[in-house]
């Protein structure tokens, strides 16, 4: 088998949430270079045409469709209308997710703790749930899970949220042992600092950046890119024997 053919990925659906920026966004359109038809996925339909409009215009296939993670209705629609339009799911990355305060742990809000667990925990599980159930029909499949550092090294003032990627981390390992019988594979992707407008709080603060950089051994911050091929990995027959693993894209953060 060429390399070309690992990590090729023709006539397979995948749905990415979060995508219409950022992680997500590189995450979209290097599945549909690789030949997925995906599924650009975030709250707002407007910001997933616009690069499921990209995606084609390079040559590839997408479909834009609005999700909020966070509410069950709209996770039920939205499989009704995968289910409707391609009666069948390959690839699910749940990259969405939320990190509403940055403040002590003293200091959490409720109404930010129970957001951050209702689309960080409940929305990535659901939307496992409902993928697993495609997959399942189908033959197998494989669930990506964005989590984060933050899941094994909790960031400073983001209580709630690194409590919530931890279980993200939990919950890989949960599926992946039992939906293996089923042909899925179920892995965890641990991104490290990246320029993206989700950690802009954190790189475009000089003082909190510098502090960053010193933790991390390659001493830069990563490009939203650097974080797909990792995925593009997990999705592929590549990682055919892989499943239930954390990989960390850190720069060495945590080693």
């Amino acid at each position: 088998m060429s390399k070309t053919q690992l990590f090729d990925l023709d006539g397979k659906i995948a749905f990415v949430s979060g995508a219409s920026r950022g992680i997500g966004e590189a995450i979209a359109k290097l599945l549909a270079q690789q030949g997925a038809h995906v599924i650009v996925s975030s709250r707002k339909l407007e910001g997933c045409q616009h690069v499921a409009d990209a995606i084609i215009e390079a040559g590839g296939k997408a479909t834009a469709i609005a999700c909020h993670i966070g509410e069950m209705e709209q996770i039920t629609q939205v499989f009704a209308n995968i289910r409707e339009q391609f009666g069948r799911l390959d690839i699910l990355v749940n990259n969405a997710a939320t990190n509403p305060q940055f403040c002590n742990v003293l200091d959490t809000d409720l109404g930010a703790f129970q957001k951050t667990v209702d689309v960080n925990i409940r929305g990535y599980f659901f939307m496992s749930v409902e993928a697993g159930k495609l997959m399942r029909e189908n033959g197998g499949g494989s669930i990506i899970n964005v989590a984060s550092i933050n899941g094994i090294s909790p960031g400073n003032f983001q209580g709630i949220y690194s409590v919530t990627k931890a279980a993200v981390i939990n919950m890989t390992k949960v599926f992946a042992k039992e939906c293996a019988q089923f042909g899925i594979r179920c892995n965890a992707l641990l991104p490290g600092l990246t320029d993206t407008k989700f950690a802009s709080a954190l790189v475009q603060n000089d003082s909190i950046l510098k502090v960053a950089l010193q933790q991390i051994p390659l001493k830069r911050v990563a490009a939203p890119s650097e974080m797909a091929g990792a995925v593009l990995y997990l999705a592929s027959d590549a990682s055919s024997y892989t499943t239930g693993v954390s990989l960390n894209v850190d720069g060495g953060f945590l080693s």
